[in-house]
């Protein structure tokens, strides 16, 4: 009986400890890739994107807060966060299979791309963007006439951020029409 008990209580802390690794090294490996080091390592990331996005307010402004591609890329809840990370697989097999590995290539499925982030974005009412921004919290009078007046103008008609704001951080894609 007391060997029993032993082997329970060893087979208790076994169990704990590689618990502890594996959830430890889970954690590491999540927190690595959700950096805007690990974003732009990818070719495609770094020479279009991230480009664009040093051009913009969420890099350089009179703040000097900088929004980092996680900042509005990932949710920052756990289970919100689990599921773009599933969806974001998608994107590294187009990285391996080569097909956004050009200026050309990307271009040409820039737009089937923004359309995809767009429609997340105001399913969710563009949360990630809520995260640094909130109504309560703008100061209108701060604001330009005309930039008062459209933001007044969306939060009466209940629009969220992304519907006003699309090309904030990255090129518009071409339109063919």
């Amino acid at each position: 009986m007391k060997a029993l008990r032993w082997g329970a209580v060893a087979l208790f802390l076994v169990g704990g400890i590689f618990g502890v690794l594996f959830w430890g090294g889970f954690h590491t490996v999540l927190e690595a890739t959700n950096t805007m080091e690990f974003c732009i390592s990818c070719h495609e990331m770094e020479a279009n994107v991230y480009q664009e996005y040093k051009k913009s307010p969420h890099y350089t402004n009179a703040s000097g807060v900088r929004a980092t591609c996680p900042d509005c890329h990932v949710p920052r809840e756990w289970g919100p966060k689990m599921l773009r990370k599933i969806r974001a697989s998608n994107e590294l097999l187009h990285h391996w299979r080569g097909t956004i590995d050009t200026p050309e290539k990307f271009n040409e499925k820039r737009a089937e791309m923004a359309e995809r982030v767009w429609a997340e974005m105001k399913a969710n009412d563009s949360h990630e963007c809520r995260n640094c921004h909130s109504w309560e919290a703008m100061d209108f009078h701060k604001q330009t006439e005309r930039s008062r007046e459209k933001m007044e103008e969306g939060r009466k008609e209940g629009k969220t951020c992304i519907e006003c704001h699309k090309g904030i951080a990255h090129t518009l894609p071409k339109r063919d029409d």
